[in-house]
């Protein structure tokens, strides 16, 4: 028999667990681990997860929901005031590797080639490592034409880094334009936009 939990002991198990976590969670990964165990519904577990979205809405802390999962960030505007917590420089991105990634990101799935022929100029092999290895894009098939080139797409981690639940939250290409240097400054700034 399922052990019983009220609603308040839920909020703070659930909130201690995305807290915790090493990783954004779903709500299937909470009912399959710390609320094992437990009778929680999923309308009480989404109930509950809307009532936390809720509470941290105006924090410095809030709680945001990417394509992984739910997860605690810090507001963006605040990124200045925390990058004193950690001296060292976060990575910097030059501008072809953040060109590459967007061009990735809003025409997946797209192959080097077609990066190069945008871009105008060809895209390193360093360039393309640094985004693997980021895990921010992958190969998700070859194009059908001599040669076979891979497709590249975006990742999961790329839309978590960014706080993004779904690539439909990319800003428009004109907008996105106007803010592609801002990016820059707050990536090279701060190595993190959350």
């Amino acid at each position: 028999m399922a052990d019983k939990i009220n609603d308040v002991q839920l909020i703070q198990l659930v909130e201690a667990a995305i807290f915790a976590a090493d990783k954004p969670l779903t709500s299937d990964d909470l009912q399959s681990t710390v609320l094992d165990g437990f009778n929680v519904s999923k309308k009480r577990l989404t109930d509950t997860l809307a009532r936390l979205l809720q509470d941290y809405a105006g924090r410095g802390v809030t709680l945001t929901e990417t394509a992984s999962g739910y997860r605690f960030v810090t507001k963006p505007e605040l990124s200045d005031y925390l990058a004193r917590l950690w001296p060292e420089r976060s990575p910097r991105y030059s501008r072809a590797v953040l060109e590459t990634l967007a061009l990735i990101a809003y025409r997946q799935p797209i192959t080097r080639g077609e990066i190069e022929d945008i871009r105008g100029v060809s895209v390193s092999s360093q360039i393309m490592r640094t985004l693997l290895d980021r895990n921010w894009v992958k190969v998700v098939g070859h194009k059908e034409v001599p040669g076979r080139p891979g497709l590249y797409a975006t990742t999961k981690e790329f839309l978590d880094y960014f706080g993004l639940k779904h690539l439909n939250q990319l800003p428009p290409l004109p907008e996105f334009q106007a803010i592609s240097l801002d990016l820059a400054d707050t990536v090279v700034t701060t190595g993190e936009l959350h």
